[in-house]
């Protein structure tokens, strides 16, 4: 088990071996309890920012240590904005993943250390698709470039060029989606490039116009799957500010990360339906589950959040339920002549039999109803201070 002591002592050599100030951003990956970049990590990453600037005499060189499978593409401009205002040097290091929205922040850094199995990702965003004529829950989602793709597809592939044909390619299209997700495709299209463009220009070194251009083209467009991984190599191919570190460092970086992993528990997913026969439970709760970090050396932050399992069971129409306890008295007693103190006897029992019968019921619905599934719903989810606890 991963402990506050170890983390911020690998922390304090990772700060020693690059002469800068490191904060942790690190949200976890548990399935099924993912966690993403949002937008209410801003504020904790604010206050310890400040905790920096307090405790440390020097913050010129700030060190974001990231590890994220995406989220929120309207965050990393917040985030990489804010860290600058306490910085003069802004890098990013990245042990494994810095997926999406981390890819994102990697590119409003002035260097981008990139151990070995170090991942950037494609940043093409996805939508909540709002479809004609059906609803699912969880809601579909629909990558904004799929929608660009689709259109360029008929036109240069299937040689559609036609302007009625195009528009009739468009109408189906439009058949699908409410003509608000097309409004909200076209908005993020252009806001994905906006943002890219921002963060690139906000370094230090500036860069020439063309390679900006190259840069968001390849990582919108040209990367046709968004689960595309791109290692260190790649990355310096595109044009992005990519250091290699060295051995010292990269054992540092990646024993930090793996102090976040044992931490947050990656490795050891949840399995709703073993856990509930484990259990012996229709239903079963998780408290205060860590599924997102934020640490710096004077300051700890986590996100839990509560999580309830229970199985789905389709009740027949018209359950058969028989409860026949063959209760009574024998033959020739008359009750009236008991004792006192029996009679009482007798009134308790059925007294405990009459509170038996509802979970007789239950169970004996429970055993007519088929399992069809497991549902689970996650409630109470907050950043908490965990800064004096040992974990």
């Amino acid at each position: 088990m991963s402990s506050r002591k170890e983390r911020v002592e690998l922390i304090r050599k990772i700060q020693d071996s690059r002469d800068s100030k490191v904060l942790v951003y690190f949200t976890g990956d548990r399935r099924p309890f993912s966690s993403q970049i949002a937008e209410d990590a801003v504020l904790p990453l604010y206050k310890h920012l400040l905790a920096l600037k307090v405790a440390e005499s020097n913050t010129e060189r700030i060190d974001l240590f990231l590890y994220t499978r995406g989220g929120d593409v309207g965050v990393p401009w917040r985030i990489v904005t804010m860290i600058r205002e306490f910085c003069s040097e802004f890098s990013v290091l990245i042990p494994y993943k810095a997926h999406s929205a981390g890819t994102m922040v990697a590119l409003g850094a002035d260097r981008i250390v990139m151990g070995k199995k170090a991942e950037l990702s494609p940043i093409d965003p996805t939508l909540v698709r709002a479809v004609i004529g059906e609803a699912t829950v969880p809601p579909p989602e629909i990558s904004v470039e799929d929608v660009s793709s689709y259109i360029s597809f008929m036109r240069e592939r299937a040689n559609i060029t036609d302007q009625s044909a195009l528009a009739q390619v468009v109408s189906q299209l439009a058949s699908h989606l409410t003509p608000l997700t097309l409004g909200s495709v076209n908005r993020q299209y252009s806001h994905i490039r906006l943002v890219a463009r921002k963060l690139l220009t906000s370094r230090k070194e500036k860069i020439e116009e063309g390679r900006i251009g190259s840069i968001i083209q390849a990582l919108t467009e040209k990367m046709y799957s968004h689960g595309h991984a791109i290692g260190r190599m790649e990355a310096t191919e595109l044009g992005l500010p990519v250091d290699k570190p060295d051995e010292n460092l990269e054992t540092l970086i990646w024993n930090l990360y793996q102090e976040y992993e044992r931490l947050l528990q990656l490795t050891e997913p949840i399995d709703p339906e073993e856990l509930l026969t484990r259990e012996n439970k229709e239903e079963y709760a998780i408290d205060s589950i860590p599924i997102a970090i934020v640490e710096t050396i004077p300051k700890l932050d986590m996100f839990e959040l509560n999580t309830l399992f229970r199985r789905k069971r389709q009740v027949p129409p018209n359950p058969q339920i028989n409860i026949n306890m063959n209760l009574g008295l024998p033959p020739g007693i008359d009750p009236t002549k008991l004792p006192q103190n029996f009679q009482q006897i007798v009134q308790q029992l059925m007294g405990q039999i009459a509170q038996a019968i509802p979970q007789i019921v239950q169970q004996e619905i429970v055993r007519q109803s088929p399992i069809v599934g497991i549902e689970g719903r996650t409630f109470g989810g907050m950043w908490k201070e965990k800064t004096g606890e040992t974990i």
